[in-house]
């Protein structure tokens, strides 16, 4: 490991890592942050995008070499003392574990859809700007071994550093593409040969009488709102059947729901 120090909040080497959370707001020009030990693990045995630093707590150097060995050995390792790393980050870092990494060029809808097996689940979300939301459902997605998700291009942004922590780092692991819209990603899928179900409250069949196809997506809408009426009657929609007199289970919830009835049939 290639472990260096850092005694100065002003060291221009730690530069990215710098006011983490208004460069969160801001954006990073093709970069972006990953925090935890978990997530870090992902990151690095995924390699799915290629760190390019850490930045560490020194007390927590020891606790984390099994993972920074999973690391390329050349990858900076920066060591700073608590009074430090706050003041680098701009508040304090209760972790102390962080990275940077590039995003890459990215990947299209049209060019992950191509890439997928024959037998492949999907899920696709249609205006979910709540990254505690994108988090959770990149974990469940995950979870129930979905080969894809698919984001709208009025989603937030799965790389944002507290949708990857909530994620668990799944956010790092699970294939993604975002963009278009989402009359598009219906268009683009159908082409595909998938079976598409919208997920909703007021669907007409329950999530247990669906049967998996081949190839399954499964659409799921930001909270209130839900799925917009054009995507609602372009597909099948199912509902999650729940106490009567109560409205409906958390985006993130439901997509745990859902995923689990999909995976049982894989």
């Amino acid at each position: 490991m290639n472990i260096l120090a850092v005694s100065d909040p002003d060291d221009p080497r730690i530069a990215a890592y710098r006011d983490i959370r208004d460069r969160d707001l801001a954006g990073r020009d093709g970069l972006f942050v990953a925090e935890g030990k978990v997530v870090l693990d992902v990151l690095f045995s995924a390699r799915r995008f290629a760190p390019l630093s850490v930045l560490i707590l020194e007390n927590r150097l020891a606790g984390m070499r099994p993972v920074l060995a999973k690391a390329p050995q050349d990858l900076p390792v920066y060591v700073a003392p608590r009074a430090v790393m706050d003041r680098i980050a701009g508040f304090p870092m209760h972790r102390g574990v962080l990275a940077v990494a590039a995003r890459g060029s990215g990947t299209s809808p049209d060019d992950l859809a191509a890439a997928l097996p024959e037998r492949a689940l999907a899920v696709v979300l249609v205006g979910i700007a709540n990254h505690d939301n994108v988090g959770s459902i990149f974990r469940n997605a995950a979870a129930f071994s979905t080969d894809a998700v698919l984001l709208d291009a009025t989603c937030c942004d799965p790389l944002y550093r507290k949708a990857i922590r909530v994620s668990a780092g799944a956010a790092l692991k699970v294939p993604f593409a975002r963009g278009g819209d989402a009359t598009s990603l219906i268009r683009l899928l159908r082409q595909a040969g998938f079976a598409q179900f919208a997920l909703s409250p007021s669907g007409t069949s329950g999530i247990a009488e669906i049967r998996r196809a081949p190839r399954t997506a499964l659409y799921l809408g930001t909270e209130g709102d839900g799925l917009p009426a054009s995507v609602m009657g372009a597909m099948q929609t199912v509902r999650i059947p729940i106490a009567e007199g109560f409205d409906s289970l958390n985006v993130a919830a439901a997509s745990a729901v859902a995923l689990h009835r999909l995976y049982a049939e894989s």
